[in-house]
């Protein structure tokens, strides 16, 4: 079993302790999300990389959510699902800040040896692994843009 999975599961645990219903439902979902994955997706025992990934798209999945909710006037549920891709960040590593997240895809550009706008496929898959969940796809594909000279 993967660290990752038994610090939610220890983690529920311990919510459900204390009785604290919105953090035991954020992460029965998570567990829930965990379990479909292993058994519809990739039918495999998943590991901390994977479970990191899923942990993400929940993220993603609940701030798109709260956006909408806010843009339909619905202050309420949007701050309910912020509140909860709050929940789900703490079992992700820290984030980039934008200078770092230049610099990683500067010595990637360096590394590859890339020249343009063609070469960016390549460049995005070693970004992505030297990133390793610490930014999301669409800010690390701003950043390689930028520096190619899109």
């Amino acid at each position: 079993m993967s660290e990752l999975k038994d610090q939610i599961r220890k983690d529920l645990t311990a919510a459900m302790k204390a009785r604290d219903k919105e953090q035991v439902a954020v992460l029965r979902m998570l567990q829930s999300a965990i379990v479909y994955e292993e058994r519809e997706g990739s039918r495999h025992e998943l590991n901390d990389a994977e479970v990191r990934k899923v942990v993400a798209r929940e993220i993603k999945k609940r701030r798109e959510s709260a956006t909408i909710y806010a843009e339909a006037g619905r202050a309420e549920l949007a701050a309910t699902e912020s509140a909860e891709a709050d929940v789900l960040e703490q079992y992700l590593p820290s984030q980039l800040d934008d200078a770092a997240l230049a610099d990683l895809v500067a010595k990637v550009i360096a590394e590859q040896g890339a020249e343009g706008m063609k070469d960016m496929g390549k460049v995005m898959k070693a970004a992505s692994a030297a990133a390793a969940g610490r930014a999301d796809g669409k800010r690390l594909s701003e950043a390689v843009k930028a520096q190619l000279g899109a």
